[in-house]
């Protein structure tokens, strides 16, 4: 198949198009932006650049992605959107280039994000993440892989939302998610481990374990958190999630939800 471009379509001369893409009625896809091939686009949306896309995105209806950042000390410098390859980016979506010269947002592979979700300038969003409808990311937010963001959830800037962690419905979040948790409130509370979530995405009953007992340590325990890091590294093995979470905590500059 060859690239489609409907009648109505404003298609800027420097935008590149790979093959088999299909641009749908009164899209506007704007100066530099690169769409990979296998690409589709309903109707009604715009692609702003500079902007590079991979193979396999879909696009719905009025979703505006690659506009510059709402941040009100941009003054007009070039900045990038970078997103990897098969996302679906629902009605109304909306997301933002970097701030500085040269800064970029980057959006991953494989992730679904449902209508009204908002990804804010200089954002890092990973694979397979889920936005649900609403679930709105402040500026300089990082989303781990398989993370889920919950419906009209709102995140602060330069909060992290950890790998196979999720967040639920209007949940308000001020401080880091750790990886493997559900937090959920206003303002949030980590509730549990997303044990459901692990057993979907193939963890074995033993790492399940350690992660267990690790958020144990975390929440139900009257530790403090490097006390509570302490006694991982004493008494649980260390597989690789329990590495990454540890990882997680010390990296943390607005300290976790708790």
């Amino acid at each position: 198949m060859s690239t489609k471009i409907h009648s109505t379509a404003v298609v800027d001369p420097s935008a590149e198009l790979g093959a088999d893409c299909e641009v749908g009625p009164y899209c506007v896809v704007g100066a530099g932006v690169v769409l990979g091939e296998g690409s589709w686009l309903q109707s009604h949306v715009v692609l702003m650049g500079p902007s590079v896309f991979g193979a396999g995105n879909r696009f719905y209806s009025f979703c505006s992605i690659g506009q510059q950042t709402q941040d009100l000390k941009y003054s007009g410098e070039p900045t990038h959107l970078v997103v990897g390859e098969h996302n679906t980016f629902r009605e109304f979506v909306t997301v933002n280039r970097g701030t500085s010269p040269g800064a970029r947002t980057h959006v991953g592979s494989h992730g679904n994000f449902l209508a009204y979700s908002h990804i804010a300038h200089d954002c890092t969003v990973g694979d397979r993440v889920i936005f649900s409808n609403n679930g709105t990311i402040a500026g300089h937010v990082e989303v781990g892989d398989h993370a889920v963001v919950g419906g009209l959830t709102a995140v602060h800037q330069f909060c992290r939302i950890g790998a196979h962690s999720i967040t639920g419905g209007c949940s308000k979040i001020v401080q880091d998610v750790p990886p493997f948790m559900i937090a959920d409130g206003n303002p949030a509370e980590v509730r549990g481990l997303n044990r459901v979530g692990l057993e979907r995405q193939g963890f074995s009953a033993e790492t399940v374990k350690v992660l267990k007992e690790a958020y144990r340590l975390l929440y139900r325990s009257s530790l403090n958190l490097q006390q509570a890091q302490e006694r991982m590294l004493q008494e649980l093995p260390m597989v690789p999630e329990l590495e990454r979470l540890l990882g997680f905590l010390n990296g943390s500059q607005r300290g976790i939800t708790r």
